[in-house]
């Protein structure tokens, strides 16, 4: 297809110059050089000579040249950009050319025996973008036209159907309606958290203090600026240097300025917090545990909302332990790790498991029981996993979990890595059985990846409708006439008094307008209230989404509205109390 997409611009406009189309997730795109902008309408009469082309059955043959007459062919016909690429190919190696009409082109393939073997209504053209020729911000500026294409009409509609929800549930769209967060040019991928949207993040970051606090973790906080020869000792300096922001200062008395770097990750500073005081055998495993603000440069082309950013906090933690302590460590992970997702509304995610890669750290025989006891602890925790080989890092095999949104689009969010390595590097020690010291083994392990990433995830795994107990506005009330503000502000007098986030609407606007407004804005529980209500202490209750409202008594909705808006490890937590009480 994107072949046939190159013959049909170049029917259209001749002048245009043809550079690289491969194939992409999903689909394909191709780099044009043309003076005149592509339009929406242009994208158009390009599907509709597309679909005539495949129409008309061309056949496709290949033809194997010497390198010398493709580059004469291409300097006649004008293709600079081609040229470069035919000159790029090794000696040696074959110089394949695809034609189909009177049009050609350069391709390893194979390709199809005609071009009616396409199905002509399984593909669209998507959008145009820019694009520097090889990808190097000093060469010309193409553009770029992504299409997708399947085996059917069927799935490319119900794909154009996920690209419109996938819209629909934008994040960044949400963070507006909802007051969320913005970003802003003068601090480019930094979050500007709103109050609302600095509620969510709170109440999970408190939902995760408490799970790992029950699960054995110890929590810590260290410095955002670090000296550099920390990550000289660490090895980021050499192998994140480019990520990293550099801080250069100048102090009083130093003979030569201090060089520091914002922290890119955790791990060097805990292990600093690891070598203070002497270790036994009998103090591992050690968890701990650091909501870790972290700084990373990443390019501004590539920042997106909340889902890349430059600032970020990660809910890490470095688990402390013996080669022995390997295997139940992962297990016992991954089972925090499979509660939290599901407490998150996420019932199911999948596991990749990535092993030794060809230059690694550590003998064989590390490795063998490293990736043995990843094996075996992901199995135990009742999960299959499909092999990644050779991904590993260098210091250690990787584990990966990956959840599934509500779209059916995965989300790599948590990690599990063995390290051999830092713990050499920084010289962390424990004192064994046998009275000798021995290096511990690191695992690196997150569950969110980053708090602003999961957010983001959340956002649109719910389109905005957050579980009732993360939501940061649990309750509205939403006056009819102003006979009711007394019991409106008394009605959320006593929802705060139980722990809710309430507030009251007495604005002298009609309640539709309220109605839609607070809906917009994604508040749960909306509650209209008028004389009626006043009069029999009641409250009229809209759930988000629902057309009709329930009349009840405001003791009974308390009951069930603060049942609902409690964290579900409390809920568990007052469950099992009740029941122990019980018997």
């Amino acid at each position: 297809l994107a072949h046939i997409m190159a013959r049909a611009v170049q029917e259209l406009w001749p002048e245009t110059k043809v550079t690289i189309g491969p194939v992409i997730e999903n689909g394909f795109y191709y780099d044009f050089d043309r003076d005149e902008p592509f339009t929406p309408e242009d994208l158009e009469k390009i599907e509709k000579r597309m679909r005539e082309i495949i129409a008309a059955r061309d056949p496709v043959r290949t033809e194997v040249w010497p390198r010398e007459k493709a580059i004469r062919y291409y300097e006649e016909q004008g293709e600079p950009f081609k040229v470069e690429l035919v000159e790029a190919i090794p000696e040696g190696e074959p110089v394949r050319m695809y034609w189909h009409g009177h049009w050609q082109d350069l391709c390893r393939g194979p390709h199809l025996q005609h071009t009616g073997q396409v199905p002509a209504d399984a593909f669209k053209l998507m959008r145009v973008s820019g694009a520097y020729w090889r990808g190097d911000a000093r060469n010309k500026q193409l553009q770029r036209i992504y299409g997708v294409a399947f085996r059917n009409k069927a799935d490319l509609k119900a794909y154009l159907h996920m690209l419109e929800e996938a819209e629909r549930r934008d994040h960044r769209r949400l963070g507006r309606e909802m007051d969320l967060f913005h970003m802003q040019e003068e601090a480019p991928g930094m979050v500007f958290w709103h109050p609302n949207g600095w509620t969510i993040y709170t109440e999970l970051r408190a939902y995760m203090r408490r799970r790992l606090r029950k699960a054995g973790y110890v929590e810590v906080n260290t410095p955002q600026v670090v000296d550099r020869k920390l990550w000289e000792a660490s090895g980021h300096w050499d192998k994140f240097r480019e990520n990293m922001f550099i801080v250069e200062v100048e102090e009083e008395h130093a003979a030569e300025k201090r060089v520091n770097a914002l922290k890119p990750m955790n791990c060097p500073c805990h292990v600093q917090i690891y070598n203070h005081g002497l270790k036994s055998y009998r103090d591992l495993p050690l968890r701990m545990a650091e909501f870790g603000a972290c700084t990373r440069y990443e390019p501004s082309g590539a920042l997106h909302g909340l889902m890349r950013v430059r600032g970020f906090t990660q809910d890490d933690a470095h688990i402390f332990c013996t080669e022995a302590q390997i295997e139940d460590e992962t297990r016992r992970f991954i089972e925090l790790l499979s509660s939290v997702y599901a407490d998150l509304g996420f019932e199911s995610f999948k596991v990749k498991f990535s092993d030794r890669p060809d230059k690694r750290a550590g003998s064989d025989e590390t490795w063998d029981k490293a990736e043995a006891a990843l094996k075996a602890a992901t199995e135990a925790a009742g999960y299959s996993f499909t092999l990644n080989p050779g991904e590993g890092a260098f210091y250690g095999p990787k584990l990966e979990f990956v959840l599934t949104d509500a779209i059916g689009r995965d989300w790599q969010c948590g990690t599990l890595q063995v390290d051999f390595v830092l713990p050499e590097r920084l010289d962390a020690t424990y004192v064994g059985e046998d009275g000798a010291k021995h290096r511990p083994v690191m695992l690196h392990r997150a569950i969110l990846g980053s708090f602003e990433r999961f957010i983001g995830i959340l956002l649109e795994n719910y389109a905005g409708r957050l579980p009732l107990w993360l939501a940061p506005r649990q309750v509205v009330a939403a006056t009819i006439t102003s006979d009711a503000d007394d019991w409106a502000r008394e009605v959320v007098r006593r929802l705060e008094q139980a722990g809710l986030r309430a507030e009251a609407d007495l604005r002298n606007e009609k309640i539709n307008y309220k109605v839609r407004e607070h809906s917009l804005a994604k508040v749960p529980v909306i509650l209209a209230l008028g004389r009626r209500e006043v009069e029999e202490g009641t409250v009229s209750v809209r759930r988000l989404g629902e057309k009709q409202t329930r009349s009840m008594p405001f003791e009974a909705f308390l009951a069930a509205v603060r049942a609902e808006a409690t964290p579900p490890d409390l809920a568990r937590a007052r469950a099992a109390g009740a029941a122990a009480d019980a018997a």
